[in-house]
């Protein structure tokens, strides 16, 4: 596919949005037709993200209502939603019934929670409200890409950051059937994961030189990565999650433990992960342990693996904003329009960040 796709960021003044548009203004194939944000329409992406001046200049963030005004009847649309849990799916419900009424061909893939599980009763014991669009969860499916070869929804809810990082250490390990079936995480998240508003656990005095569990055992998030990992990998999973906030802005890194069914060797296990990921172009098994500096800012996931035979250590290294949320959407987008899934994402890391 040659032509140019209409893409569609809802949500665009937060920092999954501000990533979605940095990496989309390199894309080959996706052009950015509307930046949505009812909170700073009107005013110039480069006054929220200077960073991005030089890309889009004097290009403004639009309203809800006004994102489709420019897109001719007819086109085809990449619709990011970056919005926040429980608001995504009305605002996607809204937006697709005004592409529906232009004629538009969309694919949406949504970067919240809103379509993370396929039953509504599911989500709302998790988040305790009404589901704000449960008509459309038959249209979404759910999955770290490198898990799922084909696709038969239309759209995509893509898996959160820590659920990223998760899963990309233990489907393959839960698949092998070397482990039993709890698996201990303990992951530490860099400030972005909690969004743009400021909060306690964001508070740079508070968040430096610092590092503490929250919510252990208790994350909001453990019920659909659990989920996630049993549809997966076709087996029972136990998740005993421990969240941690680190003192960096970018980034997630996971321990996953687990105790082997029988002795298993380093060899056994990084065979494991290397035949898992093959055909994977964003994820690399390393030798020795993955570091936060090799993938901050890239698409990319390092794993490795150790054993002392009786008991298995996964570790897994990734972007919260990239690989976890906006880039990770770009790749489930390349796949929803036939577009090679490398498209937009071949950027090395800075390293030295």
């Amino acid at each position: 596919m040659s032509e140019s796709i209409q893409a569609v960021v809802i949500g665009a003044s937060g920092y999954v949005g501000g990533e979605l548009l940095r990496l989309l203004v390199n894309h080959p194939n996706f052009e950015l037709a509307a930046a949505v944000s009812d909170s700073r329409a009107g005013e110039a992406i480069a006054d929220t993200f200077a960073h991005l001046s030089q890309a889009f200049g004097n290009t403004t963030f639009v309203a809800r209502d006004q994102w489709s005004k420019t897109i001719p009847d007819g086109s085809q649309v990449a619709l990011f939603s970056a919005a926040p849990h429980g608001a995504s799916a009305e605002t996607i419900a809204a937006a697709l019934a005004t592409a529906s009424s232009k004629g538009l061909q969309v694919h949406v893939v949504d970067s919240s929670a809103d379509f993370r599980y396929a039953e509504q009763a599911s989500w709302e014991a998790v988040y305790g409200a009404s589901h704000g669009a449960p008509q459309l969860l038959d249209q979404f499916t759910c999955a770290v890409p490198e898990h799922l070869a084909s696709i038969e929804t239309p759209h995509v809810g893509h898996p959160g950051c820590f659920a990223t990082a998760t899963l990309l250490a233990a489907v393959p390990l839960m698949r092998s059937g070397l482990s039993e079936s709890d698996l201990f995480v303990s992951g530490v998240t860099g400030s972005t994961g909690s969004g743009r508003s400021p909060q306690a656990g964001t508070h740079h005095p508070e968040r430096n030189s610092n590092l503490y569990a929250y919510k252990p055992l208790n994350h909001r998030h453990s019920p659909e990565v659990t989920a996630l990992a049993n549809a997966a990998s076709g087996r029972e999973t136990k998740l005993h999650f421990v969240p941690h906030s680190g003192p960096f802005a970018r980034g997630i890194h996971v321990t996953l433990q687990a105790k082997a069914k029988s002795p298993v060797s380093e060899e056994q296990l990084r065979k494991v992960f290397i035949e898992a990921y093959a055909d994977s172009p964003f994820v690399e098994v390393v030798s020795g342990t993955p570091k936060l500096k090799n993938v901050v800012a890239s698409n990319m996931c390092h794993l490795s693996v150790a054993s002392d035979g009786d008991s298995i250590v996964v570790m897994s290294t990734i972007d919260n904003l990239v690989k976890g949320a906006a880039g990770g959407a770009i790749q489930w987008m390349n796949r929803l329009w036939n577009l090679p899934e490398t498209a937009g994402l071949t950027a090395a890391s800075p390293g030295w960040t």
